[in-house]
């Protein structure tokens, strides 16, 4: 699957869940390489485009651990409940070295939870990450740093 492939993924999925969860469930969607030890955005929606990657060690918060300490393979993901503010709330294995960044600026993860409409929300998130598992993103870093809104 290319880049603009899975934005448009992206963008239905995040379409679906907040459908179904009834308001915008996260409000801040990026697509980060952290090939070479290096954190490069390919793509981005939300209300921080210029602060997001220069805070992107501090948001990932206790999703560090997760992101660069486990093994997960593509289309895995995970969610940080106690995640806050900038903090970022969920992210998903994309491809190798790539990631989706979820985050909702406004509530934590542990107050989106609380809402019963969450359940069905989330099918749309694991269904992308299913799809990933069988056609992940090829993505190349030829074209070095780049922002694009999805």
């Amino acid at each position: 699957m290319t880049l603009d492939d899975v934005k448009k993924r992206i963008k239905a999925c995040a379409e679906q869940m907040d459908a179904r969860y009834g308001k915008t469930v996260f409000d801040e969607l990026a697509v980060v390489s952290l090939a070479q030890n290096k954190a490069r955005v390919l793509a981005y929606v939300g209300p921080r485009n210029d602060e997001f990657l220069k805070n992107f060690a501090n948001d990932l918060g206790s999703l560090r651990v997760e992101l660069l300490g486990s093994d997960y393979g593509v289309g895995d993901f995970a969610f940080a409940r106690q995640a806050a503010g900038t903090r970022f709330e969920a992210f998903l294995v994309l491809g190798a070295g790539v990631y989706l960044i979820c985050n909702n600026t406004r509530e934590s993860m542990d107050t989106i939870a609380r809402n019963p409409n969450w359940l069905a929300a989330q099918v749309p998130f694991a269904e992308l990450g299913d799809h990933l598992r069988e056609d992940p993103l090829q993505a190349t870093l030829d074209s070095g740093f780049f922002q694009k809104s999805f």
